[in-house]
């Protein structure tokens, strides 16, 4: 029986998949057109199965050659004549089960350097369309042997052009990082400073590669060709479109996450193929450890320049514009944590925004050294249903105990931030929180808590006058209307004199809405 894999390559047989055939037809058309080009996305994307099926696409027309540099060790690397050996042997054997005679042609203990190496490449290339794939090159595409490999494959791409020599059809490099701008894989590690690298950052050996825009993360309707495969062995009885849409409303189709949505309903959730169960499994999998967390969160320890640009998008509500050449910018889109929409920078999917802002409250937690939040669980949890109205109640007065006129600016910037803390202790284990990107910004923020059955919407937003307060319940009945929704929550952060507050806790009725407005 087939299962959902969250570790690995996925194999057809033994596991459920999603449908590709769409992304393998548009790289297909890169393929014979002779492209060069790099499939960089963050990890667990699906890279390495993505290669093996083109293989096996391509198989009846080329010669496909898949390597994967993961682990060949660093000897390869040593010097060009150990790379140039390792390189053919590697070749030999990814060919050998399919075309023994050719396979064993490319092994020649005679080349002992990249001329060699090219004029042995040049020889084999005739008459065949090879394609090269080589999977994990960024693991010691630092290495100036391999950048060295790549000149030559550059230059045997333009020789060829020019009709001058043989060379590979089509060369395709995946990894997390672009080898257009390796140097950026350096810096992370330390190997090397911005400002040392200067303008030079972004010179490569690979600029002739072709640009690669095929979309890696999986669509509602791709979603559901892995549902409806595992449907018709199960018959569980969902509704295969509903569910596709809720997975990928917290997952914008992140590979790993949506088949470790699809693992936990499977596997520990008694097969509840309803939208409870995926809110369900959304629960477990942002309360585990996993490669994917732990490398954002390694990323967050490390980059100070990445963690000042997560925090100023989730926790400020700044906006920062999703400019190609900002190091931060680049190293948060090649980690897959952001996405452009309409020119501004935001996290990339409703996981990540959880994850991060639970990073983000505990290292505040850890510089306060106490748990900000002093509210008994139990005094908003009734039988399992979650009293948000108490809840903002309680904070309020809360707020109204830590506020000092003279921090000020410091309640400004971080009032949203105090709140979150605040709710986090109360809901977690049995609900979570994310905001809805679109929505944030200096002034406004929507925040949408999961809590069992019941989802409540809150804005928080700061004071800036009676028309904006007019205009910021009209967008919450709008984006309550966009919900589906009949009940919202106003929080309101009133920074004026004291003597100019109205502190007020209260229902109104809106645009047909019920709205719990609290200021403090």
């Amino acid at each position: 029986m087939r299962e959902f894999n969250v570790t690995g390559l996925c194999v057809p047989h033994k596991h459920y998949m999603v449908d590709i055939s769409g992304k393998l037809e548009k790289i297909r058309e890169m393929v014979d057109k002779g492209r060069y080009f790099t499939i960089n996305r963050a990890r667990q994307y699906g890279k390495t199965t993505t290669l093996l099926m083109l293989a096996k696409d391509l198989a009846p027309d080329y010669t496909c050659i898949n390597l994967s540099f993961e682990s060949v060790g660093d000897t390869m690397f040593a010097d060009s004549a150990s790379f140039c050996q390792r390189f053919l042997l590697h070749t030999s054997k990814a060919i050998e089960n399919t075309e023994k005679e050719f396979a064993a042609r490319w092994k020649d203990e005679t080349v002992t350097d990249f001329d060699l190496l090219s004029f042995h490449i040049n020889e084999l290339c005739k008459d065949r369309k090879i394609v090269l794939m080589i999977d994990e090159v960024d693991r010691t595409s630092n290495n100036q042997v391999f950048l060295h490999f790549l000149g030559m494959l550059r230059s045997k791409f333009l020789a060829t052009q020019a009709g001058n020599e043989n060379t590979f059809h089509s060369v395709i490099l995946a990894g997390v990082y672009d080898i257009k701008n390796i140097k950026l894989k350096l810096i992370n590690e330390g190997l090397i400073t911005p400002e040392s690298s200067g303008s030079k950052i972004y010179n490569s050996p690979w600029n002739i590669a072709a640009d690669f825009k095929v979309d890696m993360s999986f669509s509602p309707a791709e979603i559901s060709t892995m549902l409806v495969e595992y449907e018709a062995d199960h018959e569980t009885g969902m509704d295969i479109p509903a569910i596709a849409d809720e997975i990928y409303s917290y997952t914008n189709g992140y590979p790993f996450l949506v088949s470790r949505i699809c693992h936990h309903i499977d596997e520990e959730l008694g097969k509840d193929w309803t939208l409870g169960g995926v809110q369900d499994a959304v629960k477990i999998l942002l309360a585990e450890s996993n490669t994917l967390f732990d490398d954002l969160h390694k990323n967050l320890e490390n980059n100070e320049k990445l963690y000042d640009l997560l925090y100023d998008i989730l926790m400020l509500g700044r906006k920062r514009t999703f400019a190609y050449g900002s190091p931060a910018v680049d190293m948060a889109r090649t980690y897959g944590i952001i996405k452009d929409e309409n020119r501004s920078a935001v996290i990339s999917n409703k996981i990540f925004e959880v994850v991060i802002c639970d990073y983000f409250i505990a290292k505040d937690e850890e510089m306060s050294k106490q748990r900000i939040a002093k509210v008994f669980r139990d005094e908003v949890v009734d039988n399992g249903r979650f009293d948000m109205e108490l809840c903002l109640r309680k904070f309020a007065e809360h707020y109204a105990e830590i506020f000092n006129a003279r921090d000020i600016e410091f309640y400004e910037k971080y009032g949203r931030l105090i709140f979150m803390s605040f709710l986090k202790p109360l809901i977690n284990g049995d609900g979570f929180y994310h905001m809805e990107s679109q929505f944030t910004d200096l002034r406004r923020m929507n925040l949408v808590v999961d809590y069992g059955k019941d989802q409540f919407i809150i804005e928080m937003k700061i004071w800036h006058g009676e028309q904006y307060e007019k205009e910021a319940i009209e967008q919450l009945c709008g984006y309550l209307d966009s919900k589906r929704a009949d009940t919202g929550y106003l929080l309101t952060f009133d920074f004026r004199k004291a003597a100019n507050k109205a502190t007020k806790a209260q229902w109104i009725e809106a645009g047909g809405k019920r709205i719990f407005e609290v200021v403090v």
